[in-house]
C-alpha cells in the first residue's frame, strides 16, 4: 500500500513556534491558525501533530518548564523550596504568558513531573505525607504565579495605583491607610521575604494538622 506523505514539520517545531508567539503577542495569540502561519503551514494541517490547543499549551508549558537547570538540594527544606520558588519566578518573567498558562492545569510532560520530584524531595525532611507535600508544592507555584502577575501588571499602572492611593488618604476615609503610608510603609516587602513568609507559614500549619 503506499505510505502517505511524511509530515513537513516535527510537534517540536509547532510548539517552538507557539512558544514565539505567546512570547512576543500573549498567550490569546496562540491559535492554531496563528501557529500554523508561523511556521508556515495550512492551519488544519496542524492538527496532524497537536489535537487542540489546550494540548499545544500542555506541551508549551512543559517545554518551557525544562529550560532552567533545578537547583541542587541542600537539605534544607526552607533554602531549597526558596531556590524553586526564585527560580520558577525568573522563568514566568522570561515566559510572561507562563502564571496564565499555569492556572488550573493539571501536571503532564517530564519536566514538570521532575519538578514535582525535586519538590517532594525537597520537603522530605518535614516528615509531612507525600500528599500534603504535593499540596504545598502546588500552593507554593500558585504563590509566585500571583506573585509575578502582580509584578507585571504593577509595572504598567504603579503611577496609577500610587495616585489613586494619594487621593484616598487625602479624603480621610481611610485612617489606617493613611497610618501605614506615613510611618513609610508603602513600598511592598520583598520577594525574599514574602516567599519566605509563606514557605514557613504553608510547613507549620501543615505540621501543626498533624499533631
Amino acid at each position: 500500500m503506499p505510505r502517505g506523505r511524511p509530515p513537513a514539520y516535527t510537534r517540536d517545531q509547532v510548539v517552538a513556534a507557539a512558544i514565539r508567539l505567546a512570547d512576543g503577542d500573549g498567550l490569546d495569540a496562540v491559535t492554531m491558525r496563528r501557529v500554523a502561519a508561523e511556521i508556515g503551514a495550512g492551519a488544519m494541517s496542524l492538527y496532524t501533530y497537536v489535537p487542540d490547543r489546550e494540548h499545544l499549551i500542555d506541551l508549551m508549558v512543559d517545554v518551557v518548564a525544562g529550560e532552567p537547570e533545578l537547583p541542587e538540594l541542600t537539605g534544607d527544606w526552607r533554602a531549597d523550596l526558596y531556590a524553586l520558588a526564585a527560580m520558577q519566578r525568573d522563568l514566568m518573567h522570561r515566559h510572561a504568558w507562563l502564571p496564565g498558562a499555569l492556572a488550573g492545569r493539571g501536571l503532564a510532560g517530564r519536566n514538570l513531573l521532575g519538578y514535582l520530584e525535586h519538590g517532594l524531595a525537597a520537603l522530605e525532611s518535614t516528615g509531612l505525607p507525600g500528599a500534603t507535600r504535593m499540596t504545598l508544592i502546588g500552593l507554593l507555584t500558585g504563590f509566585v504565579g500571583s506573585y509575578v502577575t502582580s509584578e507585571q501588571t504593577g509595572a504598567a499602572t504603579g503611577e496609577e495605583q500610587a495616585a489613586q492611593i494619594g487621593a484616598a488618604v487625602a479624603s480621610g476615609d481611610f485612617p489606617r491607610l493613611a497610618g501605614v503610608v506615613a510611618e513609610g510603609g508603602g513600598a511592598a516587602p520583598t520577594f525574599d521575604r514574602v516567599a519566605d513568609w509563606v514557605i514557613s507559614g504553608l510547613v507549620r500549619q501543615a505540621r501543626d494538622s498533624f499533631g
